[in-house]
């Protein structure tokens, strides 16, 4: 007989906090009928600014055996949690998971550019990616680094080795389920990688929470841009403020206006 659920969810505490969020997110999407063009990511949706769901994206699910699917394999994973005296633990689980929604986001967004402008397959430019495989393919690939030795159980009954587990599960879900997004796979298989080889190195709880802020920033600051959400207490000034100064060139009749961020030589992207 296993130990009292209770007792796991003590031991894994990000794990379990994370299944319980995706789960919710489950639930209120089902409840106001949303769908893959409301959350999920793109590169279309991407280049309008929408940037805000690389975040929506990694914590929703539209089908309730895609939730099982990866919440289960999390569930598993959470062990590294528990490997505090090998260097992991629950600050590194917090800390990189971080990195790997963020990162796995962005190199998805980026190898759909090269397909896209590159080799003019335009059919990557609408294609929406939606669910927390990305970060889940990216611990299957730490822990396959780390803890070579471990075992990664699926549903309770199924139990592949950790160390290629990665690639088995990109095969098998790639010819299971043809929608599965293969790039977003393996985007989470390469950031595991950088991560679990040092590539990626020195997150600490100051570098978190630095991270966690703009990441937040980010968020608001784009659904308030693309017009998805409207805060009121949020005010982003126009670039073409006529109180800023102004630079005409001679003969073009262009006119170059100055904002404050530009002088300062912050940017916000």
């Amino acid at each position: 007989m296993g130990r009292p659920l209770f007792y796991e969810i003590v031991e894994k505490p990000a794990t379990s906090c994370i299944i319980g969020i995706c789960s919710a997110i489950w639930f209120y999407i089902q409840k106001r009928n949303f769908g893959y063009s409301h959350v999920g990511l793109s590169y279309e949706n991407a280049i309008e600014g929408h940037h805000w769901r690389i975040i929506t994206s990694a914590f929703s699910h539209i089908s309730v055996i895609h939730l099982v699917f990866n919440m289960s394999a999390l569930w598993s994973l959470g062990v590294v949690e528990q490997l505090g005296h090998v260097g992991l633990g629950v600050a590194y689980y917090l800390h990189h998971t971080l990195v790997l929604v963020v990162l796995s986001g962005a190199l998805v967004l980026g190898m759909y550019h090269l397909l896209i402008q590159r080799l003019k397959i335009e059919y990557f430019r609408r294609v929406m990616a939606v669910g927390y495989s990305c970060v889940v393919f990216g611990w299957m690939t730490i822990l396959s680094v780390k803890q070579p030795s471990s075992k990664l159980d699926l549903f309770g009954f199924l139990s592949l080795p950790i160390s290629l587990a990665p690639f088995e599960s990109l095969i098998f879900t790639s010819i299971i389920v043809p929608q599965a997004s293969f790039l977003g796979h393996l985007s989470g298989i390469v950031v595991g990688y950088a991560i679990g080889w040092g590539l990626i190195h020195g997150m600490n709880n100051y570098w978190a929470i630095s991270m966690l802020g703009w990441i937040v920033l980010v968020f608001v600051v784009s659904l308030k841009r693309s017009g998805a959400y409207d805060f009121d207490f949020l005010e982003i000034e126009s670039v073409t403020d006529p109180s800023l100064p102004s630079v005409r060139f001679l003969g073009s009749g262009r006119t170059l206006q100055m904002s404050s961020l530009a002088v300062e030589g912050f940017e916000i992207v």
